[in-house]
């Protein structure tokens, strides 16, 4: 909100002023009363790590250390301090309003004292009463309580809204006590977790996580990140606008098996995948239920496995995924290319002699060898070697060491 100066006083001149676009949140300290926090120390995650790797597509860090995307219908912003997750939630756009134009409300209170006053404000000023107002548009609609439960809103919303985010990062499991029961059985694991800390499995929406991973076939990271971003745009629902970066939600099962779904997808450049989303959103559908996959969360990792196998476009590296990332599934190995060349560089080297592809006894053996190895948890133990073989993940561990020896940085801007 801009503001003119007559005298040594602010002029407060635009309290109808109009918004067109939110901005990111990028500064803790700029307007706090708009971010909460649970306690999370970097032993046990680390956003840098967890949300650029590879478990999911729709993170993306927007400020240095800050990481915005959308996450059960609301999009949100996640920093982190040393013993803190801080998160920030914003409000959803109106759709009866063209291009999504938000008017600052102005406060009953500020009315009356700028109308007895045009130069003087209140000891709470009017950008605190919006910050208040904004606050409370923020809360999400699926944390909101019910009529008459007697608590306040705010109090509500924080305890959901926390609740989001320990069953997104799993926070219930310690992270500190598996990095050392693998690092116990593992010497190899020990000496590659030390620049790792933190690196958990994500448990996502299982349709959001079914096909996004259905497009990682013969792909890589940026790419599959563009391509879901277009999805969403397409076949999703608009939730807001911040700066020049628009927000949708994931794609209904409803959505993407419409007749046309698989027409649009070719041109949106899905190319032989558009047929694998199409039909298996349909298969689903007709078949089953849309709340099947959730269902799945419930039986063993073999059945989860061998019903999402039988889905068109599914083999057994894109349902172990799901199996691992959002099914509940902790012993579930995906091996793509790069397990595979860990397994064989570090623990299985007969595999490299004669074994040119990826065959499903070699991805059998593998997944068996780690699962004895590592334990129940086997999958997240995975991800911890998959993370540290990633180049930006390596880059990303060196800028952290970096930032942790002061010394070295003082000298170095010497």
């Amino acid at each position: 909100m801009s503001a003119g100066v007559v005298g040594n006083r602010p002029k407060q001149r635009d309290c109808y002023a109009e918004r067109k676009t939110m901005k990111h949140r990028a500064l803790l300290s700029a307007c706090p009363a708009l971010w909460h926090s649970i306690p999370c120390p970097h032993s046990e995650l680390r956003l840098e790590f967890v949300l650029p790797c590879g478990q999911s597509f729709r993170w993306w860090e927007s400020s240095p250390g800050y990481w915005t995307g959308v996450l059960a219908g609301r999009v949100w912003t996640l920093t982190q301090t040393d013993d803190q997750i801080w998160y920030t939630v914003y409000k959803k756009e109106d759709p009866n309003e063209k291009g999504g134009v938000t008017k600052m409300r102005m406060h009953k209170g500020c009315k009356k004292e700028l109308s007895a006053t045009k130069t003087q404000i209140k000891s709470e000023s009017l950008c605190e009463t919006l910050v208040k107002e904004e606050t409370e548009e923020a809360i999400p609609d699926l944390i909101r309580p019910e009529a008459g439960s007697g608590l306040l809103e705010g109090e509500i919303a924080e305890k959901e809204a926390q609740e989001v985010l320990q069953d997104y990062f799993q926070l219930n499991i310690s992270l500190v006590e598996l990095y050392q029961h693998w690092s116990t059985s593992d010497a190899h694991f020990h000496r590659v977790s030390q620049r790792f800390p933190g690196v958990r499995i994500l448990r996502q929406d299982p349709t959001e996580c079914l096909f996004s991973f259905i497009c990682t076939s013969n792909n890589h990271i940026s790419r599959i990140t563009g391509m879901l971003e277009r999805l969403c745009q397409a076949f999703g629902q608009r939730l807001c606008q911040l700066d020049s970066m628009e927000y949708y939600t994931f794609p209904s099962l409803q959505a993407l098996a419409a007749d046309d779904a698989e027409v649009r997808l070719r041109d949106l450049g899905f190319g032989y995948r558009a047929k694998f989303v199409s039909q298996s959103a349909q298969v689903i559908l007709k078949e089953y239920g849309s709340d099947w996959l959730e269902t799945l969360r419930s039986v063993t990792y073999n059945e989860a496995k061998t019903a999402l196998c039988a889905l068109p476009g599914v083999g057994a590296k894109v349902a172990d995924c799901v199996c691992l990332m959002a099914l509940d599934k902790p012993g579930a190995v995906p091996v793509d290319t790069h397990v595979w060349q860990i397994a064989k560089r570090d623990y299985l080297p007969h595999l490299g002699s004669g074994n040119k592809s990826l065959t499903e006894r070699v991805y059998k053996e593998i997944g068996d060898f780690f699962r004895t190895l590592w334990g129940p948890y086997a999958g997240w133990a995975q991800s911890v070697l998959f993370c540290a073989d990633l180049k930006k993940m390596q880059k990303a561990s060196k800028g952290q060491e970096m930032r942790q020896r002061p010394g070295k940085r003082k000298m170095e801007k010497t």
